[in-house]
């Protein structure tokens, strides 16, 4: 079991995004993972979530967009208390997860397909959605992969095919879940490059202190009871 340490506040004109007060989650019945975390991501925030193995990270961004339900707690976001899974459907649209597995965010024949599969979600026409893919890759640097089969490429080229899916729908917060796993040197470097120049407040989870060290602007930690 777990309580979440060291929230903020938003304060002054920052605005809060997603909060998360008092939430609790257990995969097992009376065997919590999460108990009353308390949790605030504010505009322009860059937050590490830190904790050892198996203290609930991952579950605690799945809880922010939907994709796990809380057992006890309350979820807003953007300034709207979300408790039914159609309360979410804007959310996602709103916080983009990038998965820790590259390949779980990978399912079209081609990386066109993968990277507009967002946009047309979000009722875009074919051309539109196009044109935000193409700008999407612009922004990870693969441009001319539109045609690449998407698990043939290395690792590093999947995990920026991953992170160009959910740039594709422009949201408005990045939750990233390791998102160094399997990079290179080469390859961390140009993620941090391409992280420090996007406008969007993140949730990003890593054991990567030195890649934490230059994105981050709080660390928050889990810490067992």
């Amino acid at each position: 079991m777990v309580v979440f340490l060291g929230c903020a506040v938003c304060g002054g004109v920052a605005m809060g995004l997603i909060k998360l007060t008092a939430v609790s989650f257990s995969y097992i019945p009376d065997k919590p993972v999460i108990s009353g975390l308390d949790f605030e991501l504010c505009n322009a925030e860059r937050i590490a979530l830190s904790g050892a193995n198996g203290a609930g990270k991952s579950t605690i961004l799945k809880i922010m967009v939907g994709l796990l339900q809380p057992d006890g707690g309350v979820v807003e976001a953007f300034g709207r208390v979300r408790t039914k899974e159609r309360d979410f459907y804007e959310v996602r649209s709103r916080a983009g997860l990038l998965f820790q597995d590259a390949d779980d965010q990978l399912f079209s024949p081609t990386v066109i397909e993968d990277v507009r599969f967002g946009p047309l979600n979000q009722g875009l026409s074919q051309t539109n959605a196009d044109i935000k893919a193409h700008q999407a890759l612009q922004i990870v640097g693969l441009s001319g992969f539109e045609d690449r089969v998407a698990h043939k490429l290395s690792g590093g080229e999947k995990r920026l095919v991953a992170l160009a899916t959910v740039l594709a729908m422009e949201p408005e917060v990045l939750l990233l879940d390791e998102p160094t796993a399997g990079l290179d040197n080469k390859t961390m470097a140009r993620l941090v490059g391409i992280l420090e120049d996007l406008p969007q407040a993140m949730v990003i989870i890593s054991h990567d202190q030195n890649f934490l060290k230059k994105l981050v602007t709080r660390r928050v930690n889990l810490v067992p009871t």
